[in-house]
């Protein structure tokens, strides 16, 4: 009975999983798709952004199935189910999604260290005839190797970086050298993957501070806002074209008796006929936006587009707010620097939290509101990053707009993602700690009165450890002390780009309906796929 119990559980947990495993391909599909440029797609790095894209929110969905299945080895009333009373089943069943983790950040590291750079340079060596396939194969590989030395390091330093107390000052060298190959060994290297994946989230919490926070704000800012009237942006932009040519005709007509033009005029008169261009071609952009039926569809969602907004904003404020508690709860109680600012459980309300502990009694709201938390971070990145587009420091490389994204953009995107998707962890942790510590776990407690019976109260940092069962994603992300403690300044630094993102898409306009469609960079044969 207790067999079946168990496996029913694990079906039941691993069912959901495989669900949304399956509506994270589809979704993966549709979104490189609409983004990816007709004219240069390539059947490998669409494969390779779709795959990538896939596996950052496989990998995001772990965390709710983790806190899911730690919270379904117990009864509401405190006391173990069946099937879990044994130490050795909830063991087994812990290393599951442990090994479920380490599955997926191995993934990670393949893509970030190898597939991605390797598909990336690929193309970026593609011959303009597509010819020579061997030598292109072989420059891709020369520049990958650098990425994969970086790895290989990153590895070995955390494969002999000692989690417990080395020999002492009297011990030989080969002493040392054998506990360290001991050390190695008894972990299985789990340690190395461990410190590559958390030197990738340092990566991934500036991705998060730059693109998650802007997103955040600008989002709901833009659902609220709308965009321009269309039909407004046509009239002007016809008379911006007339204003143009007026000025053409203006600097032509002073070489009409046949006197060559000034240097000065001969520049101002080439910037004139390519913003006379790049204005045809915005009103071609509009004239089909008008037509278009999705333009029309939006302006009859604009009620639901606000509403919409307002939940969005208010979401962000509520993450704000939670995460401004957590970090004030770990400056005032824990340890300092040296502990990582590491607290068990929390000392100040923190609303989030709480939140998630009241919707316990009502399965699955609990599960669900975590799930739409994690799937919240992924959505405002995307939308940050397609905001900002992607850049190198003050340089910016490439734009992230519908239909005409480069291939190595929608590369850039999906890394983006994936380091983003590992600093999304710590970031959840931070807002509801003592939720992603336990789940909705309770424990018994015996009443001081003789008379009363155990209490009922919910799992925190003062319950016995056989129990209550701590996640498996807790455990990761407090693997190293040192890495916490800069996670944990890098929250501060999110709460400040938040509030700059916002005060500035407070300030910013509407947007325009072809927003990004149109730049001056673009060339003719780029409309193709929007004329026809």
């Amino acid at each position: 009975m207790a067999e079946q119990s168990l496996f029913s559980e694990s079906l039941l947990g691993w069912s959901i999983f495989t669900f949304i495993l399956l509506v994270i391909l589809a979704f993966c599909w549709v979104y490189i798709r609409k983004f990816q440029s007709r004219q240069e797609s390539e059947v490998v790095s669409t494969i390779t952004a779709i795959c990538a894209l896939a596996i950052a929110l496989i990998t995001s969905a772990l965390l709710p199935v983790d806190i899911f299945l730690v919270s379904f080895m117990k009864y509401p009333n405190g006391t173990y189910k069946e099937w879990a009373a044994n130490n050795e089943t909830r063991g087994q069943i812990e290393d599951t999604v442990l090994y479920g983790y380490y599955t997926l950040y191995s993934i990670i590291l393949l893509c970030v260290f190898l597939w991605i750079p390797f598909v990336y340079f690929y193309y970026e060596e593609r011959d303009d005839n597509n010819v020579n396939k061997c030598s292109q194969v072989k420059n891709a590989l020369k520049y990958t190797i650098g990425f994969v030395i970086v790895c290989v390091v990153l590895l070995l330093i955390g494969a002999f970086v000692p989690l417990e107390a080395p020999p002492g000052q009297n011990s030989t060298q080969w002493e040392k050298v054998q506990y360290l190959f001991e050390e190695l060994g008894s972990s299985h290297g789990l340690p190395a993957l461990a410190f590559s994946i958390s030197s990738l989230t340092l990566i991934g919490m500036l991705a998060v501070i730059t693109y998650t926070a802007y997103g955040m704000s600008v989002l709901p800012l833009n659902l609220i806002k709308g965009t321009r009237s269309v039909v407004y942006e046509r009239l002007e932009n016809t008379e911006d074209i007339d204003d143009v040519e007026h000025q053409i005709e203006k600097l032509k007509s002073k070489c009409k008796d046949g006197r060559p033009l000034s240097s000065r005029d001969r520049h101002n008169l080439q910037e004139l006929e390519g913003k006379l261009q790049v204005l045809k071609r915005r009103g071609r952009h509009l004239e089909i936006a008008e037509r278009n039926c999705c333009t029309k569809v939006g302006s009859a969602l604009r009620p639901f587009k606000i509403v919409l907004g307002i939940f969005f904003i208010l979401v962000a404020l509520l993450f704000t707010v939670a995460l401004l508690i957590s970090n004030l709860d770990k400056a005032l109680h824990s340890a300092g620097i040296s502990s990582g600012f590491i607290i068990f459980g929390t000392n100040l309300t923190n609303p989030l939290n709480e939140l998630l502990l009241s919707l316990q009694p009502v399965f699955p709201l609990d599960y669900i509101l975590i799930t739409v938390i994690t799937m919240y971070f992924v959505v405002t990145s995307m939308a940050g990053i397609r905001n900002l587009g992607i850049w190198f420091f003050w340089i910016r490389l490439y734009k992230i707009r519908p239909k005409r994204t480069r291939p190595q953009a929608l590369l850039f995107l999906c890394m983006i993602l994936l380091l983003i998707v590992l600093h999304t962890s710590y970031m959840i942790y931070s807002l509801a700690p003592q939720y992603v510590m336990y789940g909705s776990q309770k424990y018994l407690v015996q009443s001081q009165m003789p008379s009363a019976g155990p209490t009922t109260r919910i799992c925190d940092a003062d319950a016995p450890d056989d129990q209550c069962t701590v996640t498996r994603s807790y455990l990761f992300l407090h693997k190293f002390w040192f890495f916490s403690t800069i996670y944990y300044f890098g929250n501060w630094a999110f709460i400040g780009a938040f509030l700059i993102g916002l005060a500035v898409s407070c300030c910013r306009g509407k947007k325009s309906v072809i927003e990004g469609e149109v730049e001056a960079d673009d060339s003719d044969l780029s409309d193709d796929e929007y004329v026809h």
